[in-house]
């Protein structure tokens, strides 16, 4: 397969490119206003509309017509799964290479997270076919120093490699050029897992926890997020904090999420839901913003690709709002005296073939519950290091609005630190979706690959914890009232919980010691 082609037409304005799986002509229905219509290939159908006609090229690729009314079926969401037939556990990089072709792609971009947990890339166009391989099978060179400013690496010898993961692959949703996305571990010069990335952490402390406990634990986040528009007359509001489920016009950002859950489907993220949230702030004054919330609730994954999903939904929702000329913000609080955003993880164990329940069938706890349960309720407050990052973190926290009040864990308790939601039955009352144990303290500005490392890690502290079920008799939210422990209400008070946990943390090399320094001295220079 040869990558080296003349430019498409379909670059040139006017034009939107149909792909075809079949070499017969599916049916267009509903295609109006277009002048002409002519045959590219066997794989392609090319229209041309008169005037300045342009439209998403990926969002407007047909699924392929089912043979039969008995045999329909809804394809893949995700672009590139969508062309190869194929499950991305499954691709090879000749498989991208098809995917690259098919799809008209003309740039490929290795992003990554780096020290400040937000997403970089790295730009390719490649030359030919043998470039393409070149740059998925090694991946590029980058200055380590610079992505991870002051963790220990030496501008003299700051050389790391970005080495990309085929099954990350996504079409970028952003793109004029067409591009295809790879996210990228880090590694050292000797080609280990880099220590100061967060990537490489999240993956060994899920290794870890994995080889000890003997289940593999998967999470989603739930990305709540504001979005603020300028107080106009056009825009209906909701009472205050009252925006729960909320519906256009009562709403101005349903379209920009609904906008979100399509695009994240077609790179891949995997998504449960999304809906409007309960805070909603009114602009007092003209030149004020007015502010609503959303929640987009991602899917179960392994730790590493959960973390991932995160970023990559906090990018398209960013994208989304610059575009829309609308603000977005990951803040805890945006207005004093409102609901705030937390970013609740979910957290479920697996066995590599099914999920395994949190409560047994007589009502107890069950065994890989009990130890995320434990975990989180002795080193879930040292843990804000990670998950709550901002002064306006421990606002959300102290001023009474659905976040936790103390270390208790507790069924359906919205108030407890740990909470086992209820689930969905079938009329046997078998479950019907996984069980999870839902950790309720971090917000928005977590840092979400150490934070699920350090889960990760906390539980495998509790496998060596011989009181954790006592733990877990006294914090139960009923019973611990009034004796619960409190949480900390500032950095300080967090930066000596992570003194005291750190070896919990370093366990095994997972996280580095210049990491959690690097922690601390953020964490106390904020006093």
């Amino acid at each position: 397969m040869d990558l080296s082609r003349a430019p498409s037409p379909s670059r040139a304005p006017g034009y939107v490119l149909f792909y075809c799986s079949s070499p017969k002509l599916r049916a267009i229905h509903c295609l109006r206003n277009f002048s002409h219509i002519f045959v590219q290939s066997k794989e392609a159908l090319l229209l041309s509309a008169p005037g300045a006609f342009q439209t998403n090229l990926h969002s407007t690729m047909p699924t392929k017509p089912s043979p039969s009314s008995t045999s329909l079926k809804i394809e893949p969401a995700s672009q590139i799964e969508g062309v190869l037939k194929k499950t991305a556990s499954e691709w090879t990089e000749q498989d991208l290479a098809r995917a690259y072709v098919t799809l008209d792609l003309r740039q490929v971009s290795l992003m990554h997270v780096c020290g400040d947990g937000l997403l970089k890339t790295l730009d390719f166009a490649p030359r030919s076919h043998d470039h393409f391989l070149q740059i998925l099978r090694y991946g590029e060179r980058a200055d380590g120093s610079s992505l991870f400013p002051g963790q220990g690496i030496p501008a003299g010898a700051s050389d790391i490699v970005l080495k990309p993961r085929l099954r990350s692959a996504f079409v970028d949703p952003f793109s004029q050029e067409g591009g295809m996305v790879l996210m990228c571990s880090h590694l050292t010069r000797e080609g280990l897992p880099l220590p100061q990335s967060g990537d490489s952490v999240a993956r060994k402390a899920h290794t870890l926890l994995h080889e000890q406990a003997g289940f593999d634990l998967h999470a989603l986040g739930e990305v709540e997020y504001f979005i603020g528009h300028k107080a106009t007359e056009d825009v209906d509001v909701t009472n205050e904090d009252r925006g729960y489920h909320a519906i256009s016009p009562m709403v101005f950002g349903q379209e920009l999420r609904r906008r979100a859950l399509t695009v994240l489907a077609e790179m891949g993220v995997p998504v449960k839901y999304a809906h409007s949230e309960v805070g909603f702030a009114a602009a007092e004054h003209e030149a004020d913003l007015t502010w609503e919330q959303h929640e987009i609730e991602l899917a179960l994954l392994p730790l590493p690709e959960a973390a991932d999903a995160v970023v990559l939904t906090q990018w398209v929702l960013r994208t989304l709002a610059r575009e829309a000329q609308l603000r977005i913000s990951f803040d805890p609080v945006v207005k004093r005296g409102h609901a705030g955003s937390g970013m609740h993880f979910h957290l479920a164990p697996h066995d590599g073939k099914r999920y395994l329940p949190v409560v047994t069938k007589n009502g107890a706890v069950s065994e890989s519950a009990e130890l995320l349960i434990a975990g989180l309720l002795r080193y879930g407050c040292s843990l804000m290091t990670f998950g709550n990052r901002t002064e306006s973190s421990f606002v959300r926290l102290f001023q009474g609005k659905e976040s936790p009040a103390g270390v208790t864990w507790g069924q359906f308790n919205r108030k407890a630190l740990v909470r086992l939601p209820i689930i969905s039955k079938d009329a046997k009352g078998a479950p019907v979706t996984p069980e999870t144990v839902e950790f309720r303290l971090p917000d928005g500005s977590a840092s979400p690959h150490f934070l699920l490392a350090g889960i990760a890690q906390a539980a495998r502290a509790a496998l060596r914890d011989k009181a954790r079920g006592k733990l877990l008799k006294e914090l139960k939210a009923d019973a611990a009232a009034g004796r619960a422990e409190a949480i900390p209400r500032n950095f300080e008070e967090v930066a000596d919980l992570l003194e005291r946990d750190r070896a919990v943390y370093e366990n095994e090399g997972v996280f580095a010691t210049a990491l959690l320094d690097a922690e601390l001295q953020r964490m106390r220079t904020v006093l």
